[in-house]
């Protein structure tokens, strides 16, 4: 403990495993190293096709573009803690370096909401205005849209870290999970934590809350405009446009609405059911994204078989 008056400050806290399962981390690690290489690699492959691909440098493949670099992120960031404790029991995170894992866990997060809110606004115009598509959307609104969504959260959270260090932690100094999260660590305080949870509130409510709620109305004008296609295979064919962006908004938001929940209001959801949203929060998404995107879109389909036969040959 570092003693400063009557201010306390732990010099580290203590990450958690999956209870009650402690014995069988080794095994357990298996299933999500698998899952971490198959985040890294699909992303990276996902970002070397676009690049290499001349017909998909349009505005659909530079936002998944963008979401591909935020699972990477996302991936790289609880990667280290989190294997590190499943294979060699390696519990203790310095204060310091938790709370930067959990200012850049917070920020590709909500880098991520806004880049799935962007890749629905591409949809919408894409299905309601494909003439005036390639002139709204070009390239250097593109870039200007990604500039936003990485300033917007760079910006929002970070007051933070400076609210979390000013506060006296005492007691237990254990973490519910094997990475970092900001209601995680504030609950460990004894000191008045409401102006960390009113402004996390605000900031979750204002950026995460509103790019899910434009996502929504976006679907319902793309339903609408669907509606009014003169024939069946039109309306198929435009909402086939939006599966695989469907299944990555599905994947990433109802983990991360259900762990918000379980840490403000759920006090009494056994523990193992915390961690295990939490995993499913941070590690399924960046897995699952780059084959929904392979699987759905046709032209990344394409593109990486074309890849494989130049290899071959």
């Amino acid at each position: 403990w570092e003693f400063n008056g009557s201010f306390y400050q732990p010099s580290a806290f203590l990450m958690m495993g999956i209870p009650g399962l402690e014995a069988l981390h080794p095994w357990i690690s298996i299933p999500f190293c698998a899952l971490y290489l198959t985040a890294l690699l699909g992303n990276c492959v996902i970002l070397f096709i676009i690049r290499k691909t001349q017909s998909l440098h349009e505005p659909m493949y530079y936002f998944l573009s963008m979401l591909a670099v935020t699972d990477l992120g996302l991936a790289l960031c609880t990667l280290p803690t989190t294997l590190g404790l499943f294979w060699f029991n390696v519990r203790r995170i310095g204060f310091d370096a938790c709370l930067t894992q959990m200012y850049f866990i917070h920020i590709l997060s909500f880098i991520e909401s806004s880049v799935l809110l962007a890749m629905a606004f591409d949809r919408f115009i894409a299905i309601s205005h494909p003439l005036r598509h390639p002139s709204i959307l070009t390239k250097t609104t593109v870039l200007k849209i990604g500039l936003a969504i990485v300033l917007r959260g760079m910006v929002s959270l970070l007051p933070i870290p400076f609210l979390l260090k000013r506060l006296t932690y005492c007691g237990k100094t254990e973490l519910s999970h094997s990475f970092c999260f900001h209601p995680d660590i504030m609950n460990l305080a004894c000191a008045d934590i409401k102006v960390n949870v009113f402004y996390g509130m605000i900031i979750l409510l204002s950026t995460v809350g509103m790019d899910f709620i434009f996502i929504v109305l976006s679907y319902i004008l793309i339903i609408r405009t669907v509606i009014s296609l003169t024939t069946k295979e039109e309306c198929l064919k435009a909402l086939n446009t939006c599966v695989s962006h469907i299944c990555a908004v599905l994947v990433f938001f109802i983990p991360m609405i259900g762990l918000s929940m379980i840490h403000r209001f759920g006090k009494n959801v056994p523990p193992l059911v915390n961690t295990l949203v939490a995993y499913t929060y941070l590690i399924i998404p960046p897995a699952l994204n780059p084959i929904i995107y392979s699987i759905k879109s046709t032209h990344m389909r394409e593109a990486l078989l074309r890849a494989l036969r130049r290899k071959r040959g």
